[in-house]
C-alpha cells in the first residue's frame, strides 16, 4: 500500500513570544514519524512524511495514497486534532484512528467527562472555569486538581497543580486561563496510584487477529468485542523528582519521560486488573474512538475504586518511551507489529486490503 504519514513536528511549529513553556509538547519528533514509517517500509509498504499544514491537500493529490497513517495533533482551536481527518474526509481519502466527533470530543476534557457520565462511567466530579472568580460548585471540596481543559502530554501540570485552598485554587485557574488561553478543569483530586491502559482494534467482532505470532506475552491482556485491551500500566513516580509532588507533570513527560518506573502488568489483584481495562473499553466505546487509544485513570488509595480521568485518541507513538508503546511491548508487541496492527485496524474498517504493494520507500517529505 501506498501510506502518508501525517504529523505535526515540533520543528515547524509556529512559535510565539506569549508561548507557555510547555508549549508544543504534544506535537511529534523526527524519531516518532520516522520509526512509524520505517515499521511500515519494512513491511513492505511505501511510504512518505508529510507536515499536517495548508500544503497537505495538494501534496496528497501528488502522492496518492490508499491510506494515511494519520498522528496530527494540530494547532489551533477547540477541536485542533480534527482538522486534518476532517479535511482527509472531504478529500475521501482512508486514515488511521479516531475519526472526526471522537477526536473532537476527547480533546475536550469536560465533554469527554460528560460523555462517560451519561454512561454511567466513573469519573472525578468536575467544574469548567472560564474565570478565575467564579463561584466554587459546593459538591467540591479540596484538595483538587487544575489543568487545562484541552491540552495533552501533561501541559499545564505541575506541582502547583494540586489546591488545597481557596487561594491556591483562583490562582491556579488564572494562571490556566492567561498562560493557555482556554478554560481551566477543576476537579476533585483522586490520591492513588496512576494507570494507563492501551487499546487497539475497534468495537466490532473478533479480536483474535490483532495477536502477535505466538499469542501474547501475559495472559493479563483482555479480548472485547474486537479491541484487545493490554494490561494496565501502572506509573510509578515515587522515584522522579520530589519536587513534582508524585505528578506526572508536563517536565516528568517532556523532560525526563523514562524516569517513572513502569510496572505493566501493574500489580493489582486479578478483579481490580480487570476493572481497569474493562473501564477503558468502555471509555473507549462511549465516545466512538477507532483503531487505538490510551486511557489513563487513578485508582483511589482510600476506597480502591478506579476513576477515568481522560483518553488520549492520538497517543505517543515514540518507539522507545511513549506510553503506548511500552504497554504494548510488556504484552508481547513489537513496536514495528503495533504499527502494523492499527495501520490494518483502519484498513478493516474501510474495507482495504493491508497487504504490501510497492516494497520501496518513497523519500519524505516533511517540511
Amino acid at each position: 500500500m501506498r501510506v502518508a504519514v501525517l504529523a505535526n513536528l515540533k520543528r515547524n511549529a509556529p512559535k510565539g513570544p506569549d508561548d507557555p513553556p510547555d508549549a508544543w509538547a504534544e506535537l511529534d519528533s523526527e524519531e516518532t514519524v520516522e520509526g512509524i514509517a520505517r515499521a511500515l517500509e519494512a513491511a513492505g509498504h511505501t511510504t512518505a512524511i508529510f507536515e499536517g499544514n495548508l500544503e497537505l491537500p495538494e501534496a496528497l493529490r501528488r502522492f496518492r495514497p490508499d491510506i494515511c497513517f494519520n498522528i496530527c495533533e494540530g494547532y489551533w482551536g477547540d477541536s485542533r486534532e480534527a482538522h486534518i481527518p476532517a479535511m482527509l474526509e472531504m478529500m475521501r481519502i482512508p486514515y488511521t484512528g479516531s475519526r472526526v466527533l471522537a477526536l473532537a470530543i476527547s480533546l475536550d476534557k469536560a465533554m469527554t467527562k460528560r460523555v462517560w457520565a451519561a454512561e454511567g462511567l466513573p469519573t472525578p466530579p468536575f467544574q469548567v472555569f472560564r474565570r478565575p472568580d467564579e463561584p466554587l460548585d459546593p459538591r467540591l471540596s479540596f484538595p483538587l486538581f487544575v489543568k487545562p481543559n484541552r491540552e495533552g502530554s501533561g501541559m499545564g501540570i505541575s506541582a502547583k497543580s494540586v489546591v488545597t485552598t481557596e487561594a491556591e485554587l483562583r490562582e491556579q485557574v488564572a494562571y490556566i486561563l492567561r498562560t493557555y488561553r482556554q478554560e481551566a478543569l477543576v476537579e476533585a483530586f483522586i490520591d492513588g496510584p496512576e494507570l494507563t491502559v492501551g487499546l487497539i482494534g475497534n468495537v466490532e467482532g473478533d479480536a483474535a487477529w490483532l495477536r502477535p505470532p505466538g499469542g501474547w506475552a501475559t495472559e493479563e491482556g483482555l479480548d472485547l468485542g474486537g479491541v484487545h485491551v493490554f494490561p494496565p500500566m501502572m506509573v510509578d513516580l515515587s522515584v522522579c523528582p520530589p519536587d513534582q509532588r508524585g505528578l506526572y507533570t508536563s517536565y516528568i513527560k517532556s523532560e525526563m519521560p523514562l524516569g517513572p518506573r513502569y510496572l505493566c502488568p501493574a500489580p493489582l489483584d486479578r478483579a481490580l486488573l480487570r476493572e481497569a481495562q474493562r473501564l477503558a473499553f468502555e471509555a473507549f466505546r462511549a465516545i466512538g474512538a477507532c483503531d487505538m487509544s490510551r486511557v489513563d485513570m487513578r485508582i483511589d488509595a482510600a476506597t480502591g475504586r478506579i476513576y477515568l480521568l481522560e483518553i488520549n485518541t492520538l497517543p505517543g507513538l515514540n518507539p522507545h518511551y511513549s506510553d503506548m508503546v511500552l504497554n504494548a511491548r510488556a504484552d508481547g508487541m513489537s513496536y514495528e507489529l503495533l504499527i502494523l496492527r492499527i495501520l490494518e485496524a483502519a484498513c478493516r474498517r474501510y474495507g482495504l486490503s493491508p497487504k504490501p504493494v510497492v516494497p520501496t520507500a518513497v523519500a519524505a517529505g516533511a517540511a
